[in-house]
């Protein structure tokens, strides 16, 4: 069951805070969404935000044996272009390692720029392994987006804001989730 809050960003039509539009041709991004059994975890309402600022289609992958149930409730989400499922038990716990080279060879066929996760202790764990295979570097802890290679995040323990501008071509991005 989704908080109040939570569903009233299932029908928001733009994201908020520091998350800006960013029009570009070419742009699509993946979010791998992680699911609670027959449900998902809120965070993943943050990165989808997140992804829909760069103005290409967004494609959100939910995993676990009760995915397709858990798909459902993504379908309707404002701003999801297409939901892809993998039905498996072997995504039920994260495991890192198989949900990192699920997003892999998702990202090479859906030809993904950007790849996003909540930055939520799944994401902290599959992500950087996902970057690895990638050769690409991880940006972590996203909490604005201010064009298709730049992003806001803390450091020093959240004491100072940067502004990070990456040149890797497949960028992978955890999303605070209170962004």
């Amino acid at each position: 069951m989704l908080s109040r809050a939570a569903r009233s960003l299932l029908a928001r039509p733009a994201a908020r805070g520091r998350f800006h539009a960013v029009p570009r041709a070419g742009l699509s991004s993946l979010v791998y969404v992680e699911t609670k059994g027959a449900g998902f975890d809120e965070g993943a309402l943050n990165a989808i935000s997140a992804a829909r600022t760069l103005s290409g289609p967004v494609t959100a992958v939910v995993a676990g044996s009760e995915a397709a149930v858990a798909a459902k409730a993504v379908a309707k989400i404002a701003g999801v272009d297409k939901v892809v499922v993998a039905q498996s038990a072997a995504f039920d716990h994260a495991l890192p390692e198989t949900t990192a080279a699920l997003l892999k060879a998702l990202q090479e066929k859906e030809g993904a720029t950007h790849v996003f996760a909540p930055h939520s202790a799944a994401g902290k764990n599959v992500m950087p392994r996902l970057a690895a295979l990638l050769d690409a570097q991880q940006i972590s802890d996203v909490v604005g987006i201010e064009g298709e290679d730049t992003f806001v995040r803390p450091v020093y323990a959240g004491n100072a804001i940067a502004t990070v501008k990456s040149s890797d071509p497949i960028k992978v991005v955890t999303v605070r989730t209170a962004a």
